[in-house]
């Protein structure tokens, strides 16, 4: 049973409108807006298997789980070790467009992807041997995208900071295009309360035509026949079947039906009757969602040329690739090496093509897998490497460490190793999984963690907070 909380405020407008969407079923909607949020995780499997207190399966997704009660996830070492992401349930649905849609290896752009949420899920899902290109255009939510996903693991992805329109001139470069685009909030309302009284019908209107002018920016980068996934986290037409229609109508697309069990309750179109599917709280167990799967047809295709406005690349310096930087990740040989400035990477083979071609287009904030930074005769390994799923845990000393001492380590603190481990780079793990790195120097320890990812806060609780204990 739900817990009740306070009963909140919702505006006159917001009420009528959904009202004449949902009939007699407005009633129990906001009643359900009125109690607690359940709290839902989705596990990197590819680091920890399933956790005991893992029972309740968030059912359209095979990773993603109900706990019991909201964790303090920042005081768990797992949590920044990638082991999992913090995600509202409903948006998991994305797992079916893909699941049911995309059966061979694809070149995938997640349009709006900060925090990280369905960008992770994606790394977790595509078919092995995708490429994953995920953007966020404001600048300081990229950065937060970019940790995330370096947290995750995954090799074969970009992170980059750019306008749609700009993605928009890599003519036909894309698979598929995942798009949660910026929107009114209203399927958020139970999880940030202040966002209903901002609420407003002309901010519904304006939101309905940037998602719009988002989606016309980019569409030239999706290939004909290729698949949109669109999505929004609201109820109302306007940003949601409305747009849908004019991207099927004016752009040139055809909906695409996913399979769904009648057990899940997702709700059908609640207008224009094509394909999509809507999630509300008094139905399914998670926050309101709206999806739909739109495929290019032949008359969306543009006939301009690729990439016709090229940023100049940063320029490579001479300095080789330390012999090291290869030993450290399994399967080398399935990588290209470089350095770029100080910075030693590795990328697929597979896709160093398109990688190349990408690196002259867009703002790159991360690529492939960041092996080290070269200091002086030095080549000190990056936190990417640990995190990183192809990183050869053999390649350096390991040690284990306790809840404490792996808090501090995040905090930047001291760290104080055995005196029986030898001087230089260290591995510091926590239940097994990578945590970073430190350097030993023999009477202290240099903490390697990034100071921009620190844990801030001086608080600690009582006991200690992790999906394993």
């Amino acid at each position: 049973m739900r817990e009740t909380v306070k009963p909140m405020a919702f505006p006159t407008d917001f009420i009528l409108r959904t009202r004449a969407l949902l009939g007699d079923e407005y009633t129990l909607l906001e009643q359900a807006l009125c109690t607690e949020p359940p709290v839902s995780i989705r596990l990197n499997t590819r680091k920890i298997p399933v956790p005991a207190v893992c029972t309740e399966r968030v059912p359209w997704c095979r990773t993603g789980f109900y706990l019991p009660q909201r964790l303090p996830f920042t005081f768990d070492p797992l949590f920044h070790a990638g082991a999992y992401y913090v995600q509202e349930a409903a948006s998991m649905f994305l797992e079916q467009a893909i699941q049911n849609c995309v059966t061979t290896p694809v070149k995938c752009l997640d349009l709006c992807a900060a925090p990280g949420g369905k960008s992770t899920h994606l790394a977790g899902i595509l078919p092995e041997g995708s490429l994953l290109v995920s953007n966020e255009v404001i600048r300081n939510r990229s950065y937060i995208l970019n940790e995330n996903l370096i947290k995750w693991g995954y090799p074969d992805i970009l992170v980059t900071n750019n306008d749609p329109e700009e993605i928009g001139r890599l003519t036909g470069f894309f698979d598929v295009i995942v798009a949660d685009v910026p929107c009114s909030g209203e399927g958020m309302f139970r999880k940030d309360t202040a966002s209903a009284g901002e609420w407003s019908v002309a901010n519904v209107e304006l939101c309905a035509a940037r998602q719009r002018r988002i989606i016309q920016d980019v569409w030239n980068a999706l290939r004909p026949g290729g698949l949109l996934i669109y999505s929004t986290c609201t109820y109302n037409t306007d940003e949601n079947e409305e747009n849908m229609r004019y991207i099927t109508e004016k752009l040139g697309a055809e909906a695409v039906p996913l399979p769904v069990l009648p057990e899940w309750n997702i709700t059908g179109p609640l207008a224009y009757n094509r394909a999509a599917y809507r999630f509300l709280p008094h139905r399914t167990k998670g926050e309101g969602f709206f999806l739909a799967v739109m495929r290019k047809t032949g008359a969306g295709a543009s006939q301009a040329g690729t990439c016709k406005h090229k940023k100049k690349e940063k320029k490579k310096t001479s300095v080789p690739v330390p012999a090291d930087a290869k030993s450290w990740i399994s399967r080398p040989e399935q990588y290209e090496f470089e350095t770029v400035q100080d910075t030693v990477r590795a990328f697929s083979r597979h896709y160093y093509s398109d990688y190349q071609q990408l690196a002259g287009a867009l703002r790159l904030l991360h690529a492939g897998i960041e092996i080290g930074k070269i200091k002086g005769k030095d080549l000190q390994p990056a936190q990417a490497l640990a995190l990183s799923l192809t990183f050869d845990r053999n390649a350096f000393p390991s040690v284990e460490i306790g809840w404490k001492e792996a808090i501090g380590y995040l905090r930047r603190e001291p760290v104080v190793l055995p005196d029986t481990v030898q001087k230089g780079y260290v591995l510091l793990t926590c239940d097994g999984l990578p945590l970073g790195f430190v350097k030993q120097l023999g009477n202290r320890t240099n903490n390697l963690y990034p100071q921009e990812w620190r844990i801030r806060t001086s608080h600690l609780p009582e006991s200690e907070p992790s999906l394993l204990r």
